[in-house]
């Protein structure tokens, strides 16, 4: 076991590192929003955090293909990493939407998604550093619900940002708008993604 140990927490520690930097993308992409000024500067930003997350995930699936033993099936840490890589993509993404298509301002609801983005950040970081110790069975059962939660907070927030874009002249900033709105509401969705991981590891260790 001595020398397992030391393989499983580093499976464990990859994990709530690369969750700890999809929360910090999240959270840079929020501060720009919220102040608006230097957007390419702070959309690079964005973008160097995810270039770090590539890394992460680089180091875990090269791990995983260099041991045989395991903390949890290989389908699901591959299914883990893969989650928290998707929502940091759609978080830079959605830094750069802004940059690309020249937005003199964030909206209101593109302000409240990415609230939300962060929000659902948080909990899945202390979802996965519940991870490593299941037996709080409750407590990462009710991160993973609160993760639910925002998704349709997030979706309620996407409905009606959509219906307002429909209903404005211009058709070109309506395309810009529902690009923006509809990669903010993926990075949301991505989170789902991650507690549906986990919920399924929670049945297989019931």
């Amino acid at each position: 076991m001595s020398i397992l140990t030391p393989r499983e927490d580093r499976f464990y520690r990859l994990f709530e590192d690369s969750a700890a930097n999809v929360r910090r993308g999240a959270e840079l992409l929020l501060a720009m929003l919220n102040d608006y000024t230097d957007v390419a500067a702070k959309a690079k930003a964005v973008k160097e955090i995810e270039h770090q997350g590539d890394e992460l995930t680089h180091e875990i699936y090269e791990l995983l293909n260099r041991i045989f033993v395991t903390p949890l099936d290989r389908e699901d840490i591959a299914a883990i990493s893969s989650a928290l890589d998707d929502i940091l993509d759609l978080v830079e993404v959605s830094a750069d939407d802004f940059v690309i298509y020249g937005i003199d301002a964030p909206t209101a609801p593109a302000i409240e998604l990415a609230q939300v983005i962060v929000q659902s950040c948080i909990q899945v970081q202390e979802a996965i550093g519940l991870l490593r110790h299941r037996k709080d069975r409750a407590s990462l059962r009710d991160r993973l619900t609160e993760i639910n939660s925002l998704e349709n907070e997030g979706d309620a927030i996407y409905r009606t940002a959509m219906q307002a874009i429909f209903r404005q002249p211009d058709p070109v900033m309506m395309i810009k708008w529902k690009q923006i709105y509809d990669h903010l509401e993926m990075a949301i969705d991505s989170c789902e993604d991650v507690a549906d991981v986990l919920h399924g590891v929670l049945l297989k260790n019931a």
